[in-house]
């Protein structure tokens, strides 16, 4: 059966195809592929249209739970027998690994137990192949001998035939390969889960990589999902314990799978990608030929380089391999936080260092997005969990639906703190992102957490770039890396959610926290991208308007304790010296604690500012007529002085007239009528 395409569309300037919609979502043609299907998978129906066969079949391009379920309930043996099939090699391996410790074997017989697990995930197909690939990049999981049998399944699975490959390219493209291509290899490079990858040039001489799906994919993967599903829906109803959504997970992956196994579609992704992230620095993205790419087959431009996994390959070429994981981890800062579209199956195979020290982003058919209100809560979460406000991070769980808005966050609040209070460490440079989702995974056991669908795919990426970057550089925190991005983010940000985040992070009763100010700054100035006079731009407008109010007040009583302070501080040591010139200085002026704590925060924040690459104290020159001729410095100078005033004439009331007045105060209640108490001096 030939597949049946979707022209390219003559009103696009770049003849793009455009993804195929599913065809269970009816029309004409739709009808005409279900038949066929009827009639060549399933001959004993004739012609008999049923949707659900659609969905099982390499014509099917979107993910219909309900279709498949529908399919496979008339076909009980067939998802009986493939659960068998699941079932009896992880009991076997299981058997054997129990076998193993019990005669004291583990060791000897580890390569051994490797290269077993690695087959049977081969044979299994597609998803659990996916799984093992997520193991592959986790040395603090597995072991050295596991991980280099695992690592075969990024790239290194068993081929299809090439008379397959070339067929279907033949059926995409509208010809045979060697007429299409100036070269093709003769054998494929590489062969992945999804698809086998051959090298090839162009007639017009570029260097192309041209992948080629397998045959017969969504037929495995729809059964699989299928079982997976009906598992998952038994756990949740019979198990107290699951309260995660983990249907909605399955919905979620099998979604993403589905896109996967589209071409057009991870073509336009890798088109988003690059207009999003390409301009990052050393960011590398490479071009799709459209003229050259199908459903089944897609063509893009071919990169060279290396793997993250092969640090001193990486260090010999002259490129510090730490330094592209850092890339990397930025990168995935703004897929996740900033635009919300992002690379959901970063494994090694999918990013390489080139010989230009560049890091190349390969395979964009498994993408995802992050909600707006989901990634400022993520953004409100760091936050919070860094500065061990677990109130706030509480609340934060909440918005983020892991937690219902009716829970009692009361128990909650606590245990967090002790959870995370050891996971966090001394400070951000301790935060291990594994430590602290196995903490949370601990919590969720006794307390109605649940994991949201959105968030799985999340956890895989971060999860799998951590696990690159522990094989680079043991010591590497990706949470620690991101906080100078997140600091960046809460200073420039305009967001209402981060404007009202970064008020809750200075504020606290009234009193503001100078050192979380310092804080922040101190490692926003660590972001690349970090543009010190756009923060003090965005800082006045933000300000001076309607949002700002909570601020000003707080401000205006800041600014008068300072300067009230400073200018105490400047009498103090000038009446000192002048009485010790004339020989009755006794004591040398001290400022009480806190006002000395206050001076000291500012001198270290001038500090930080003068430090920050960009900063130039001539740009603040421009910003003060816009600041004396705003309405609200008027009104706030006036609160200023007024306020200075009412403490300079307080202090000189109690310090100068109350000076030798003297009250008696009861010492306990009716101590008056005794003729009991207590003398005490005013102004001392």
């Amino acid at each position: 059966m030939t597949a049946k395409t979707v022209p390219a569309d003559p009103t696009r300037s770049d003849s793009r195809p455009t993804p195929q919609r599913s065809v269970l979502s009816g029309g004409p043609e739709a009808v005409e592929i279900m038949a066929d299907i009827d009639s060549e998978l399933h001959p004993a129906l004739g012609k008999t249209l049923k949707p659900a066969h659609a969905a099982v079949t390499d014509e099917a391009l979107s993910y219909d739970a309900a279709a498949i379920a529908a399919y496979y309930r008339y076909r009980p043996l067939q998802a009986i027998g493939r659960f068998l099939g699941i079932i009896w090699p992880f009991l076997t391996f299981y058997v054997a690994l129990w076998w193993d410790r019990r005669t004291d074997r583990l060791q000897q017989n580890e390569r051994q137990r490797a290269v077993q697990l690695r087959e049977m995930l081969t044979d299994l197909g597609p998803a659990y192949i996916k799984i093992g690939q997520a193991l592959s990049t986790r040395p603090d999981l597995v072991s050295p001998i596991y991980l280099e049998e695992l690592t075969q399944l990024q790239d290194q699975l068993p081929p299809f035939p090439n008379e397959v490959a070339f067929r279907f390219i033949e059926e995409e493209l509208g010809d045979r390969p060697d007429k299409l291509y100036a070269e093709l290899s003769p054998q494929p490079i590489a062969a992945a889960s999804l698809g086998q990858v051959y090298k090839g040039k162009l007639p017009t001489g570029e260097v192309v990589a041209v992948k080629v799906q397998r045959p017969g994919l969504a037929e495995r993967i729809t059964l699989d999902l299928y079982i997976l599903r009906r598992l998952a829906a038994w756990m949740m109803g019979n198990m107290k314990r699951v309260r995660s959504d983990l249907v909605g997970i399955l919905d979620e992956f099998g979604s993403r799978i589905f896109e996967e196994m589209d071409y057009i579609q991870e073509g336009h992704n890798a088109e988003r990608f690059a207009q999003l992230y390409g301009h990052l620095q050393d960011i590398y993205v490479p071009r799709i030929y459209w003229k050259y790419t199908q459903r089944r087959v897609l063509t893009m431009e071919w990169v060279t380089g290396t793997k993250l996994t092969q640090p001193e390959v990486i260090h010999a070429q002259g490129i510090d391999a730490r330094y592209l994981i850092d890339v990397g981890v930025q990168c995935s800062l703004r897929q996740l936080l900033e635009h919300g579209f992002f690379h959901a199956d970063p494994h090694p195979g999918n990013l390489l260092a080139t010989p230009e020290g560049k890091l190349a982003y390969l395979d964009f058919g498994m993408m995802s997005e992050v909600k707006p209100a989901q990634r400022y809560g993520l953004i409100e979460a760091v936050v919070h969990m860094v500065n061990r406000d677990f109130e706030g991070l509480a609340h934060d769980y909440v918005k983020l639906e892991f937690l219902s808005a009716d829970t009692d966050l009361t128990p909650i609040i606590p245990a967090l703190g002790n959870v995370f209070g050891n996971a966090l460490g001394a400070s951000v440079a301790e935060l291990n992102f594994k430590s602290i989702t196995d903490q949370l995974s601990a919590l969720m056991y006794e307390y109605p957490f649940r994991v949201p669908a959105y968030y799985a795919l999340i956890i895989r990426s971060l999860v799998t770039l951590e696990g690159i970057a522990i094989n680079v550089d043991p010591n590497f925190k990706v949470l620690s890396n991101a906080y100078p991005y997140i600091s960046k983010r809460l200073l420039t940000d305009p967001a209402p959610q981060l404007r009202n985040s970064l008020r809750d992070l200075l504020f606290k009763d009234g009193s503001f926290r100078w050192n979380r100010l310092e804080n922040l700054l101190r490692n926003a100035r660590n972001s690349s991208d970090y543009d010190l006079n756009r923060v003090m731009d965005q800082a006045v407008d933000f300000l001076f308007s309607e949002r700002g109010v909570f601020i000003r007040e707080h401000l205006v009583e800041e600014i008068v304790k300072t300067v009230d302070n400073f200018g105490r501080n400047i009498f103090q040591s000038v009446t000192y010296a002048l009485q010790e010139r004339i020989g009755l200085a006794v004591n040398p002026p001290t400022l009480p604690t806190e006002d000395q704590k206050s001076l000291e925060h500012i001198k270290r924040i001038w500090d930080i500012l003068r430090e920050t690459p960009g900063f130039d104290p001539a740009r603040i020159l421009p910003l003060i007529p816009r600041l004396l001729l705003n309405p609200e410095v008027q009104h706030m100078g006036q609160r200023v002085g007024v306020g200075l005033m009412q403490r300079s004439l307080a202090r000189f009331i109690r310090e100068f007239l109350l000076e030798d007045e003297t009250i008696v105060r009861p010492t306990s209640p009716g101590a008056e009528s005794r003729g009991g108490g207590s003398l005490v001096v005013r102004g001392q």
